[in-house]
């Protein structure tokens, strides 16, 4: 006879920075920036650079890279991820599209 289980499982909301409490715009901006950031660790390891061969392409330092692959995401904007992109030749573009939620007009 099988036992009930007692875990309480709640569904995602498609943005884990918003399902770990963060507000709806900073979950936004956290979600791009792990996407940016991941992109960049994977274009890294795809390229066997060292963390040295990489800062010198990415024009920053070693640490800094070293941060980059832990994935520090605290530690960059959406903008220095886009220009490091672009320094190993990944074109970024974004797809906009509206939200789901209202705004409200007083």
């Amino acid at each position: 006879m099988p036992r009930k289980s007692s875990l309480k499982v709640t569904p995602s909301t498609g943005n884990v920075f918003r399902d770990l409490g963060f507000s709806a715009d900073e979950a936004e901006h956290l979600l791009i920036r792990a996407d940016l950031l991941i992109q960049l660790q994977k274009a890294i390891a795809s390229r066997g650079l060292t963390q040295t061969k990489a800062a010198k392409i990415l024009r920053v330092t070693q640490p800094r890279v070293s941060d980059l692959l832990r994935g520090r995401i605290d530690l960059f904007s959406t903008d220095s991820l886009i220009d490091m992109l672009a320094r190993l030749g990944i074109h970024v573009r974004f797809v906009l599209r509206s939200s789901r939620r209202r705004l409200k007009v007083a």
